[in-house]
């Protein structure tokens, strides 16, 4: 089985990943989807005329503070506007697809942050927002769907103890979707050809990479980047999984991953 992960970013072409999809489902091949949306999110922050704010934890990990509005934003954004459009696309390849959230049927268990340490004028202070980290995958769900051929698209935001919608990280999401179905393979697709030594130079690709420098690399950088390499390190810490990191912007994203392109983890 394959898990997608659709990055949030303007340039991704996903008609095209949807048509690969499509291609992968005609020779029954079963695959989930995970998608962002953050770019959708803030234009429309700021044609609604809120404001995002970013924390970055005393350790080094940069997140959005998520208050009431900001979980708004993520359902109007992310499970609505995005999520549908996802669905309908599908619908339109023949790909029977189903839109959730982490919320519906809770799927994505989460456990509410109890506070995020941040350092504001040389004190130490605990920020608390709708987020968490999600715990468990409703199992029985996603493979009574899977097994009765309907395709998951699956995005933010997840449920908490209380039953109350946090915002999380796709990127710790897909790890535990992945290590709870057992995954063969995860494609990431992003706005770049895959991981690059260098952000702002596209011919410093990494073609392979194994867990040992997936970790070193976390341990070197800070911010969002941090994060999404934690998530990738607790993803590959099974060595059951193939991760791809590709470039989401072409033609064939899906099968310019599986063909071997991008970065590839294992």
């Amino acid at each position: 089985m394959i898990l997608v992960k659709i990055g949030g970013g303007e340039s991704i072409n996903i008609e095209a990943v949807i048509a690969d999809l499509a291609d992968l489902a005609s020779i029954d091949a079963r695959f989930i989807i995970v998608h962002g949306a953050n770019v959708l999110r803030d234009q429309l922050a700021e044609k609604l005329g809120i404001k995002k704010t970013i924390l970055t934890s005393v350790s080094g990990y940069s997140s959005v503070f998520s208050d009431q509005d900001a979980i708004d934003l993520i359902m109007m954004s992310y499970a609505g506007l995005r999520n549908k459009r996802i669905v309908e696309l599908c619908q339109r390849s023949d790909i029977n697809a189903v839109g959730l959230t982490g919320l519906d049927g809770r799927i994505v268990q989460g456990e509410r942050n109890k506070g995020i340490r941040v350092r504001e004028n040389g004190k130490i202070l605990i920020k608390r927002d709708f987020s968490g980290k999600p715990r468990s995958i409703n199992i029985e769900l996603l493979r009574l769907l899977i097994d009765n051929n309907y395709c998951p698209v699956m995005t933010i935001p997840i449920v908490d103890e209380q039953g109350f919608a946090i915002n999380s990280e796709n990127d710790d999401i897909v790890a535990k979707i992945a290590n709870a179905l057992e995954i063969d393979t995860v494609i990431q697709l992003i706005e770049a050809p895959g991981f690059l030594d260098d952000p702002d130079d596209e011919n410093s690709l990494v073609e392979r990479m194994n867990l040992a420098e997936l970790t070193e690399r976390e341990a070197q950088v800070e911010g969002r980047i941090k994060r999404k390499l934690l998530a990738l390190t607790r993803l590959c810490a099974g060595g059951k999984t193939r991760v791809i990191i590709s470039d989401g912007r072409g033609e064939h994203p899906v099968a310019d991953a599986l063909d071997g392109r991008g970065t590839h983890i294992q």
